[in-house]
């Protein structure tokens, strides 16, 4: 199934500067998996060491955060867009 994956700005330099990219996949893990083998660079910022996503990356699938659903099981159709949401924290604190 051919699915899109949208990758927010700060990501897109570890996607050769794309903003969506078409993997094929009938989960949200298998889909992003692709996603990763495809460009290689992106994997540290997705996944720990043991392969899992990290707790500060969300995946949405319309409205729905995967992690609500059935995590990286997710199925998703042929169609489908999943948006990576990266967690963001920082700045100087300075008003």
């Amino acid at each position: 199934m051919a699915v899109t994956i949208l990758i927010p700005t700060a990501l897109r330099v570890f996607a050769g500067v794309q903003a969506e990219v078409t993997v094929e996949g009938d989960t949200a893990g298998r889909a992003i998996e692709a996603f990763a083998d495809k460009f290689p660079d992106i994997r540290q910022h997705l996944f720990d060491e043991n392969n899992a996503l990290r707790s500060f990356v969300n995946v949405y699938i319309g409205e729905k955060n995967i992690k609500t659903v059935n995590g990286l099981d997710t199925p998703v159709r042929d169609g489908d867009a999943l948006m990576l949401v990266p967690a963001i924290a920082g700045g100087t604190g300075a008003i």
